[in-house]
């Protein structure tokens, strides 16, 4: 049985940088179906445009209570999606963001850290997650993807590691072409 507060509809597709995400959410979005876009890139675009500081290079503390913030307000926005609805990174991410970081052992982190793993408990999406591993043939850096390909796997790591501890089944995508990777998430519904 579902627990009440899980969105059976809203699926997290998640993974490190330059993994593929994006472009498997171009191609099912070009299938019809709905997708919510990437909080941290957002972020990360609009703190740089407005000369802010909460970003992961600066202020990481800001930059994950914003990055909080906007994860759960996407999550309440879709609350009630009529057909399968994909996100670029769920709640969970921002878990993962605070080990990384280390949030944790920063003055105030506990705190923070507690918040997120009680919006990860009270926001809950389909509990198949799709995960992209890393993929050395396609990581590239850009403006807002600044980390080498092994903080990369590092990141895939700590991905893992969020999503078991909030009690998703994760599902590998294949490194195969984004039809391919489009037929496994659908069949995988």
């Amino acid at each position: 049985m579902i627990p009440p507060s899980t969105n059976s509809k809203l699926y997290v597709i998640t993974g490190g940088p330059g993994a593929g995400k994006t472009t498997l959410l171009r191609e099912l979005e070009r299938r019809g179906y709905a997708t919510v876009s990437e909080v941290a890139r957002q972020i990360i675009q609009e703190q740089v445009e407005s000369g802010g500081d909460a970003l992961p290079w600066a202020d990481t503390a800001k930059y994950t209570a914003v990055m909080l913030q906007r994860s759960v307000a996407d999550f309440e926005s879709y609350r009630s999606p009529a057909a399968a609805t994909f996100v670029d990174r769920g709640i969970p991410d921002v878990l993962a963001y605070t080990g990384i970081i280390s949030l944790h052992r920063t003055s105030g982190g506990q705190d923070a850290v507690a918040t997120i793993r009680q919006a990860c408990q009270s926001c809950r999406y389909n509990p198949r997650v799709f995960i992209a591993p890393p993929w050395p043939e396609i990581y590239h850096p850009d403006a807002e993807r600044k980390q080498t390909y092994e903080e990369a796997v590092r990141v895939y790591a700590q991905l893992t590691e969020a999503y078991q501890e909030c009690g998703y089944q994760l599902l590998v995508l294949p490194q195969a072409s984004v039809r391919e990777r489009a037929q496994f998430v659908l069949a995988n519904l």
